[in-house]
């Protein structure tokens, strides 16, 4: 009796720990009430609710599974299950959770509200709008269903419907969270520009902190290209939280905008101090240093890419087409040829009938002296598009480089029958005919050489 007496106590005083953001201690007291009496739903549940609070979703989606199993008719756990997977990115897991709350409290709203959005995030709009209408038919007017719904909608490119889903959940509750935020998106999405640009205004007056807010209005402004008033919204921003990797960002790609590379490279150098796995920042600053020399140190640079390919030799999926594209060129600006082949290795997997990404590969293999795989790329180029006259240069240049004079001046012909006014092909050319003239000069010098002995002869 004194050992419940105890766990009761201690869960009290997690309570109060939870409450003040203590997390850890939370925790600690609330396993030790459970080594007292492991069978205490409510009590795994609220350990559920402090290891979700510190980042450790896949913890408290097994504590939120065992008050569940161990609940008798709440749906509350399944509904907290769900949404743990759900940002998780575990969007089949949470569809199932959301199923068994479903199962215990049919006429629960939440399930088939979060069910909405757990579908669109796996792409099956179809059940999302079925979950929508299975809402309505519980919950008419349940504005979080319409604002689930609109992001489907958005998903989708229905921007229209987008927004009058949107419309329809600030008339039900005027006070929804960033509903005039949202709202101001969905107009921005259809192209009108000035009426998002009043709605995210509209909603700093309520919360003029509102860190997404000011982040997403100054970014509108760039698209509208009122610079100087982004830029105010970034630095707001910055005010708050220093540390704001995304103002910085923006703030990067400001000062490229405004052709202030240096500024735009120091706050780029921020992000990536910020958040080594920022997305495409490395990247960006990367291409801001060797595209406008400026004075940063190249191992820095280098570093810089060489983080971006390990993240692609650990995961090849990590990279679009695009990204890989762009990383490749970097690397080879940066005179990392072999890291460029393996880049575009990966790329053709990607792309297998693109004439770019072969003409690429084949630029980098030559650039690691593997003549013989470089003309093999560059040959299946001129094989997709035989008027490709990059291909046609590269594969001409390598034959100077061997000495092959013959296969070289026909792939020059070849090229200039596609485009005879191309200057890299008017200096190709006439470096081919400066060795001809070379030729005839050293066949005249050898002829004569060979005369002379019998000249001499005659003069004795």
């Amino acid at each position: 009796m004194n050992d419940w007496y105890e766990a009761e106590n201690r869960v009290e005083r997690a309570h109060e720990l939870y409450e003040a953001g203590r997390w850890e201690e939370a925790e600690s007291l609330l396993r030790e009430a459970l080594s007292l009496n492991p069978y205490h739903a409510e009590w795994h549940f609220n350990l559920g609710l402090t290891l979700d609070a510190s980042g450790r979703s896949d913890e408290a989606i097994a504590s939120f599974s065992k008050a569940f199993e161990l609940s008798t008719g709440d749906a509350q756990p399944a509904l907290m299950a769900g949404s743990c997977c759900l940002r998780a990115e575990r969007f089949r897991d949470a569809v199932t959770w959301f199923e068994r709350a479903a199962e215990v409290e049919p006429k629960n709203v939440e399930s088939f509200v979060n069910r909405i959005q757990a579908y669109a995030r796996l792409g099956d709009h179809e059940q999302s709008e079925i979950m929508f209408y299975l809402a309505q038919q519980l919950d008419a007017d349940c504005p979080d269903a319409f604002v689930e719904l609109a992001e489907s909608l958005l998903d989708r490119g229905l921007c229209d419907k987008a927004v009058w889903c949107l419309r329809e959940a600030a008339r039900i509750d005027p006070d929804l969270p960033r509903i005039q935020a949202r709202l101001a998106e969905a107009y921005a999405r259809t192209g009108r520009q000035e009426r998002a640009r009043q709605l995210y205004l509209r909603e700093l007056r309520i919360d003029p902190g509102d860190i997404d807010t000011l982040l997403d209005l100054g970014e509108l402004l760039m698209d509208m290209n009122r610079l100087t008033e982004a830029g105010e919204k970034f630095r707001r921003v910055l005010e708050i939280e220093p540390d704001n990797a995304d103002a910085h960002f923006n703030l990067g790609e400001l000062g490229e905008r405004t052709h202030d590379f240096t500024l735009a490279a120091s706050h780029l150098d921020v992000v990536v101090r910020l958040d080594t796995e920022y997305p495409g920042a490395r990247r960006r600053l990367a291409r801001l240093v060797i595209e406008h020399k400026l004075d940063r140190e190249a191992p820095r640079v280098r570093d810089l890419l060489m983080r971006d390919a390990a993240a692609l030799r650990r995961d090849s999926s990590a990279f679009s087409a695009d990204e890989l594209e762009e990383l490749g060129h970097l690397l080879l600006d940066a005179d990392m040829a072999p890291e460029a082949v393996r880049v575009f290795r990966r790329l053709l997997e990607l792309r297998p009938n693109t004439v770019r990404a072969h003409h690429d590969l084949s630029v980098a293999l030559f650039e690691v002296g593997n003549s013989a795989g470089g003309m093999e790329e560059a040959r299946r180029a001129v094989r997709l598009d035989q008027r490709f006259v990059p291909a046609h240069y590269n594969m001409a240049f390598a034959c100077m480089q061997q000495r092959q004079w013959r296969r070289a001046r026909y792939w020059i012909h070849q090229a200039r029958r596609i485009d005879a006014d191309d200057p890299s092909l008017r200096r190709l050319l006439l470096m081919l005919r400066l060795h001809a003239a070379m030729e005839i000069v050293e066949w005249v010098g050898c002829f004569v050489l060979r005369r002379r002995p019998s000249r001499r002869r005659v003069m004795r």
